[in-house]
């Protein structure tokens, strides 16, 4: 099928019975800091919050009435899933939907709410793969039609609407559309569009490092089957793109731009600061390509559209977004950094700091000549991590840059400590410090010379304070002199050196 005829079949898709004409928006902090015009497609804000009820709808709408009234079948990581429950209950249909069993709650929930007595959910596999096996296997068995994700001319004319909309809401110049990729559906109608229209318009696909099957596909000059995928971004985790949808890609698509998770964590954040909307990974992956690729290009002052494509996030992995986002967008940097295991190289190490805010400490005592802490630090922009790590090593404190390293950003930062036997003396507390800098150094320098700080916990949760948690090696010779220091100190407190807790793991 031609281009020519995919302009018609968009021109003339059926989608407005269940889908919205979604706002063109203006992300004004992310513009002025990129320092280029970033405009959302608010697919997000559709009744199922996610583009994909566009192909759905399209294609149910246009079976003949016998194969609606047998029902149909798909296979879906969730927001097609949606799509076709919200597409049965409107048009009055039956609709069995395969997911993989490590779709987000939050999507399944969604799709029972939309579909209603309309839908029967199975949940098969590991990946949109595996539950796509299973759904062709009971669409012959129970006679069903399929409503594929993407690779189905009808659908992709669906999603291609988005396309129509864009161009009709902003008739001056743009520099790049970005378009998210799992399948593909979405990105072979938006280019069939919008190079029948506007070939001067770059169409630029935007997919997650660890499920780039469209990617090397194009590098291949085939569809390629990856063995694996990642399940951060679990709307676009798809091992094969489509065989349609790979045509038109090859023949329309202007280049790629492949994003880790730290940078889609950014790209949350970013969205929720100009919008107060949260997206899901999938939804967030234009406006993180649209980023890597101002910075790659070097481009200023153009007209960038990234496609915010679903909002169906999963409440839990808000706390990981969080944790993650100033990584992604190079506003922390992560260290390892050995000091001497000596009174006041602590404090020598923390004026070492300056004005910078400190993001997070872990330390415990373990060596009796160095100290191995890990330390995450607020920095303005990415070549600030290798002079920090110049001047930490000029001031004697070797340190090993771990803002890259997955290991310890998923696991090691939560591991530091464990019980020592150079820990005597110790005296556990935990303080609640306000967010402002300075308060760190107060707290260092009200203490007398000779109490060794054995254990250190600070991780700045965004509030207007923070929880930290010290071990102090105070003689008991010197107990009236630190309860002195704990009401001068000015902040609350509470003495944990009893806590259960912490006799089982650290005393």
């Amino acid at each position: 099928m031609s281009s020519p005829d995919y302009l018609k079949k968009i021109l003339t898709a059926c989608v407005y019975d269940v889908a919205r004409e979604t706002e063109l928006e203006l992300a004004r902090n992310l513009s002025a800091r990129i320092r280029n015009t970033v405009l959302l497609k608010r697919e997000d804000n559709q009744p199922v919050f996610s583009f994909k009820v566009r192909g759905a709808y399209n294609k149910m709408a246009q079976l003949p009435k016998e194969a609606l009234a047998r029902g149909v079948i798909t296979a879906s990581a969730g927001n097609h899933a949606q799509g076709v429950a919200y597409s049965a209950a409107r048009l009055g249909c039956t609709a069995v939907i395969a997911m993989p069993v490590t779709a987000p709650q939050v999507k399944i929930d969604a799709v029972r709410a939309h579909g209603g007595a309309h839908v029967e959910i199975v949940l098969h596999g590991e990946s949109y793969s595996d539950a796509y096996a299973y759904a062709t296997a009971l669409q012959q068995e129970r006679g069903l039609t399929f409503v594929h994700p993407f690779d189905d001319p009808d659908v992709i004319a669906g999603q291609g609407t988005v396309a129509m909309e864009i161009l009709r809401q902003r008739q001056g110049p743009i520099h790049a559309i970005f378009v998210p990729i799992g399948g593909g559906g979405l990105i072979a109608g938006i280019a069939a569009y919008v190079k029948a229209l506007r070939p001067d318009i770059q169409v630029i696909g935007v997919q997650a490092d660890d499920s780039c099957a469209m990617m090397q596909s194009a590098e291949a000059g085939e569809r390629v089957v990856l063995t694996d995928v990642g399940l951060f971004s679990d709307g676009t985790a798809v091992k094969l793109v489509g065989e349609e949808t790979f045509r038109l890609a090859r023949q329309h698509v202007d280049g790629y731009v492949k994003v880790d998770t730290d940078a889609l964590c950014a790209a949350i954040k970013d969205v929720f600061q100009d919008t107060r909307s949260v997206l899901e990974p999938a939804g967030a992956l234009a406006v993180a390509g649209a980023k890597a690729y101002a910075e790659r290009e070097g481009i200023e002052g153009k007209t960038l559209v990234a496609i915010t494509s679903g909002a169906n996030m999963n409440f839990d992995r808000m706390r990981f977004v969080a944790e993650r986002a100033e990584v992604g967008e190079a506003r922390e940097a992560v260290f390892a950094v050995t000091i001497p295991e000596e009174r006041g190289s602590f404090l020598r190490f923390c004026e070492l700091l300056g004005e910078r805010s400190v993001t997070e400490f872990n330390y415990r005592i373990a060596d009796a000549s160095a100290a191995h802490i890990f330390v995450g630090v607020q920095i303005k922009r990415r070549g600030e991590t290798e002079a920090l790590a110049q001047s930490f090593a000029a001031q004697g404190f070797p340190s090993v840059d771990l803002s890259s390293d997955e290991l310890s950003k998923q696991h090691i930062r939560y591991m530091v400590g464990g019980r020592s036997q150079l820990a005597r003396d110790e005296r556990l507390y935990r303080f609640e410090f306000p967010e402002r800098p300075g308060a760190l150094i107060k707290f260092l320098s009200s203490m007398a010379p000779d109490w060794n700080i054995s254990l250190f916990h600070y991780r700045n949760q965004g509030a207007d304070y923070s929880s930290i948690l010290v071990g102090i090696q105070v003689p008991a010779s010197d107990t009236r002199a630190f309860t002195q220091f704990l009401a001068t100190l000015g902040y609350p407190y509470w003495n944990e050196s009893a806590n259960p807790v912490y006799r089982l793991f650290l005393a």
